[in-house]
């Protein structure tokens, strides 16, 4: 504003200002929607940060397709809740012959993909028959391979046969890709959706409304959403690739809410926290970050240099003091709240630096008069960790690793390696230590044993010195072909106990996703699927 002492300009300055206001206002309004701050915008919109663009939004595909973003338009026959409960969906409830390999799904008679055609039980079929038809890229998924047939018994009622018994079949439905469900408008002319779908066509509680590559994507409220209908009217996803960056926009308003793993750094979190203007949220263990010990090789291959490891460091006062207590110290190599996983009886190992040293002598690595390094027939007992270079707790849990060690006489030396590099060194078994998290919900505990037991992705050469081997992948093989949850149950609590005593898989903490939220902000909650969305219950005061 100006104000003009002369009289005879009075009445121009007043109409000059009232001109400016409009300008003004009009250009507030007519901003782009994805720079306005949260308090520019009148919509019930909730924006987020997310480092990468959503993708495609194709729902038999993988990266660059976000899991939270696929999960926001297309659904499951089968949700994850917690504790592992399998809870109908798409499906109101399904059948499972006594031979373990029918599955009778009877569907929701009430659902209507957002182009206000029709869920049933011939385009569950299509959707399906697609997926199957490239296993090439779907045969990680355990159930699918194992698919005989797929029938369509009556419009609502679909089938499906499998060659052998497969227990974790319904459990595997629910991830979130690749079997979720386009409606038929969004199939290309020759079905095959591994090349691209014709538009994003789904059943979900969100519809995608407007999108702009590698800037931003909004989704609207799907208002003939059959199930639970979102409190707010949008979402818009701002892509945000620096932590940094997120916290800034955060912190002048331009953002509601940064959640996830690794969204924003353990220091931003607290500090953010600790002014009082916030909201925050931190979720159940959804992993576990894992020492994986190479006993393939030879000097990994005693147990008792292995345990050693495992009691020569501090693993409680690593964690409380690398995370500031957002993780929490693991005594188990998978999370409790996993279904079978609350009833394993495992070794207590406690931080021991005199048993560790013991330990060490009885395999014979001895510390020479005036050296630092123990040794074994003239070797230094010398090994490597590598870790993903773009985790920065990774990085510190090594250097402490490498620390902590050394006062045990144990060379340690760190490989900083990008992610793609560190999953095909461990792969091809070219690795001492690795830093490593398994997948958490929906997948495990089957998924992280089949691993186990599978060739070519590390475990199974991880445990070579394993004298019970063979037995342990013969159990792991009886798991997924058990009808009977006793035995189930006492499968695996022998797996996971076995795995763990013997040493080269070695728990370290359970990792949480974090939320901070703006205070009008509220019921904010993690759902118990590691990938799905949180948003279906959000509000926003008005």
């Amino acid at each position: 504003m100006f104000y003009e002492k002369s009289s005879r300009n009075i009445l121009l300055a007043s109409i000059f200002i009232f001109l400016l206001s409009t300008v003004l206002l009009g250009c507030t309004k007519g901003s782009d929607k994805a720079s306005t701050s949260k308090d520019d915008t009148k919509d019930n919109m909730l924006t987020i940060a997310w480092p990468r663009d959503v993708g495609a939004m194709n729902p038999h595909v993988y990266n660059p397709s976000q899991l939270f973003a696929q999960s926001m338009v297309y659904e499951p026959l089968v949700s994850y809740g917690d504790g592992g409960e399998l809870k109908p969906h798409l499906a109101e409830s399904w059948d499972i012959s006594e031979d373990g390999k029918e599955y009778t799904f009877h569907l929701r008679q009430d659902v209507k993909f957002t182009d206000g055609t029709s869920f049933n039980a011939e385009i569950v079929k299509k959707n399906f028959d697609t997926i199957l038809n490239h296993m090439d890229l779907h045969s990680w998924l355990g159930f699918l391979s194992k698919i005989s047939s797929t029938e369509v018994i009556d419009e609502y009622t679909f089938k499906m046969t499998l060659t052998e018994p497969y227990y974790p079949t319904v459990q595997e439905l629910a991830v979130v890709r690749p079997v979720r469900f386009l409606g038929e408008a969004g199939f290309p002319e020759d079905g095959d959706t591994s090349k691209g779908v014709v538009e994003a066509v789904g059943t979900g509680p969100w519809i995608l409304d407007e999108y702009k590559a590698d800037e931003y994507a909004i989704f609207k409220r799907n208002e003939n959403y059959w199930g639970e209908l979102p409190k707010v009217e949008k979402i818009q996803v701002k892509v945000i690739p620096d932590a940094e960056t997120r916290v800034l926009a955060f912190e002048k308003g331009e953002l509601d809410l940064i959640y996830g793993e690794g969204m924003i750094s353990i220091d931003s979190f607290k500090q953010l926290e600790s002014t009082g203007k916030y909201e925050t949220s931190i979720s159940e263990p959804v992993a576990t970050r894992q020492l994986v010990i190479n006993s393939a090789r030879e000097k990994l291959s005693d147990e008792r240099v292995r345990q050693a490891l495992h009691y020569g460091f501090n693993k409680k006062a690593m964690v409380e003091g690398i995370t500031s207590g957002l993780e929490e110290t693991a005594e188990f190599i998978l999370p409790t709240n996993l279904p079978y996983t609350s009833d394993i009886d495992v070794k207590s190992i406690k931080y021991n630096v005199e048993k560790a040293k013991s330990l060490l002598d009885e395999a014979g690595w001895v510390l020479p008069k005036g050296k630092t390094v123990r040794e074994k027939d003239g070797q230094p007992l010398e090994i490597e960790i590598m870790y993903n270079s773009a985790e920065s707790i990774q990085k510190a849990m090594a250097e402490t690793l490498q620390s902590e060690w050394a006062a045990i006489g144990v060379k340690l030396n760190i490989a900083t390696v990008e992610l793609a590099v560190q999953v095909q060194r461990f792969k091809d078994n070219d690795f001492d230590i690795n830093l490593y998290s398994n997948f958490g919900a929906p997948y495990d505990p089957h998924t992280f044993i089949n691993i186990v037991a599978k060739e070519g992705f590390g475990f199974n050469e991880a445990i070579l010195a394993y004298p019970n081997k063979a037995e342990l992948i013969q159990q792991i093989a009886q798991v997924p072909q058990t009808t009977d949850e006793k035995e189930r149950q006492q499968l695996y609590t022998s797996i996971l106990s076995s795995l763990q005593d013997q040493g080269a898989i070695v728990p370290v903490s359970y990792l949480k996703k974090t939320a901070i939220y703006q205070k009008d902000v509220t019921n904010f909650t993690f759902p118990a699927n590691r990938d799905e969305h949180p948003f279906t219950g959000i509000s926003i005061k008005q």
